[in-house]
């Protein structure tokens, strides 16, 4: 395979083959020339997805669901070993053709139909780049107040807001949304040192927050319990899988697109060991560290805070309070930019390569993050549940058909020409431009997957809904199978 280009710096010309159609491709969804990622890389990007105020709260919250610690921790272990399995799954078409996820999924929709998954993960993308920005900027508000206590009263919504958000919110977040796209225009290989510093900055923090509270309580008042134990024998079972299919969830979208990442991997094997330090190894001491951390607030403090930054808020020292709430901005600014900008850059570019390019098409999904005012979405804890699982319901059949294309009907075997090409003759090229196989399938199993999550208040349905994108991962790959089989000796490039 060519050598790939590491760098967000454009590809020179040669990097586009001459028989590449332009409506396909431009310098950033084509082929990279050269591949230098290597497993630190990939392990420093999933620490920028774990170490943010999200991440700190939903491991936390593993650990009050009234299980012993030991259940929760096997829980942990089991779905975080789910996600680097389907990472690894997803990560080897792109790391082997060198190219994004949108463009990989051109194998199983089409040429065309590909923009089907790519504004799908985009918009979702859109949703949750405007939520983390708001998560980011609220740590903000509190370093600003803390050092001017005078902005105090701006940071009332009902004083001083508009729209939903304080007037000290929205210069917060517009401030982050500044930096953010500074540091995303700067390109890859910027994104890069900066998530390889998130990550780590995030650990230094936590390990003198937990040390902090140690020498405050005392190693006795360590206690891997947030709450009180309900569920012992096999009353248990449900809720460890409901645990599960939570950690599972949390990363069902960068999952989807860790192509993305994973296309400038010097090799498969450095991808792997990235994944392995950075989803096992990583999320079970980060996931100590969490509920170390939140047991100690109790003793401290006088009652549980799952919430980093109000923990950091609690400190009687200003310079603490200020690092501490400042790493946790800046590690959720990373997750956010690895996460939810470089995704949407990449599909939205795909819809119109020539007319949007991938910096257009991050600065696309920023303007859309402002537009949905998230802070109001985020403060209706009702439709966030709804939105994750309707999310999962969507996610789930798009992976699924990508996956069984890949490796049952394709055989692992891409004709990476022909993924630029509108010829008729091409591997991915169907009448309509699009593989009804791929499309049909993705709409029955979201559909199917779905209807537990709408109609949840049905007897049953509400412990199906949170294995939406179990329920739509599974049907897709089943169904795409079956209908792609039918067809696969027609298709040019794939084994009968």
């Amino acid at each position: 395979m060519t050598e790939m280009l590491t760098t967000a710096v454009p590809a020179p010309p040669e990097t586009v083959a001459p028989a590449y159609d332009p409506r396909l491709t431009n310098e950033d969804l084509a082929p990279l020339r050269k591949q230098s990622w290597g497993s630190y890389n990939i392990f420093a990007f999933w620490m920028s997805d774990v170490h943010s105020v999200g991440g700190y709260v939903t491991a936390g919250s593993l650990f009050a669901l009234g299980l012993a610690s030991w259940q929760v921790l096997a829980a942990l272990l089991i779905g975080i070993s789910i996600v680097y399995f389907f990472c690894n799954l997803v990560a080897k078409p792109s790391q082997a053709t060198g190219v994004p996820y949108p463009v990989m999924c051109r194998t199983a929709f089409g040429v065309l139909g590909a923009n089907i998954p790519a504004i799908i993960r985009g918009l979702i993308a859109v949703a949750w780049y405007g939520i983390q920005t708001f998560l980011a900027s609220a740590a903000l508000d509190v370093v600003l107040v803390k050092l001017f206590p005078g902005l105090g009263p701006y940071a009332v919504v009902d004083d001083h807001g508009f729209l939903g958000l304080s007037l000290l919110g929205w210069g917060s977040y517009l401030l982050l949304w500044v930096v953010q796209a500074c540091v995303f225009w700067r390109g890859m290989e910027s994104i890069r040192k900066f998530i390889d510093f998130c990550g780590p900055a995030v650990y230094v923090v936590m390990f003198a927050l937990c040390g902090y509270l140690i020498a405050k309580a005392g190693w006795s008042a360590i206690d891997l319990k947030l709450g009180e134990v309900k569920y012992t024998g096999w009353s248990a079972v449900p809720v460890m899988l409901g645990a599960i299919a939570l950690v599972v969830s949390y990363f069902s979208a960068p999952m989807l697109n860790f192509g993305d990442f994973a296309r400038y991997g010097k090799s498969f094997a450095a991808v792997r060991r990235g994944n392995l330090l950075g989803l096992p190894v990583n999320f079970l001491l980060f996931s100590l560290l969490v509920v170390i951390t939140a047991s100690l607030t109790v003793p401290v403090y006088g009652e549980l805070i799952t919430d980093p930054v109000a923990t950091v808020a609690r400190i009687d020292s200003t310079f603490a309070i200020v690092l501490g709430a400042l790493t946790f901005t800046i590690a959720t600014v990373g997750i956010n930019i690895v996460a939810n900008f470089i995704s949407p850059a990449f599909d939205f570019s795909h819809v119109s390569p020539q007319r949007i390019s991938w910096r257009a098409g991050g600065m696309i999904a920023a303007v859309g993050s402002i537009l949905i005012t998230p802070w109001n979405l985020y403060n209706n804890p009702e439709v966030i549940h709804y939105t994750l699982e309707v999310l999962g319901a969507f996610v789930g059949p798009l992976f699924g058909v990508l996956i069984a294309d890949y490796y049952l009907v394709r055989k692992q075997q891409v004709v990476v020409d022909d993924l630029f090409t509108m010829s008729k003759t091409g591997s991915y090229w169907y009448s309509k431009g699009y593989n009804p196989a791929a499309v049909i399938t993705t709409a029955v199993a979201a559909v199917i997957a779905v209807v537990p999550v709408l109609a949840k208040d049905v007897t049953g349905m509400y412990t199906a809904a949170q294995y939406s994108w179990f329920i739509g991962c599974g049907v897709a790959f089943a169904v795409y199978y079956v209908l792609a089989a039918r067809t696969r000796p027609a298709v040019r490039g794939v084994p009968a």
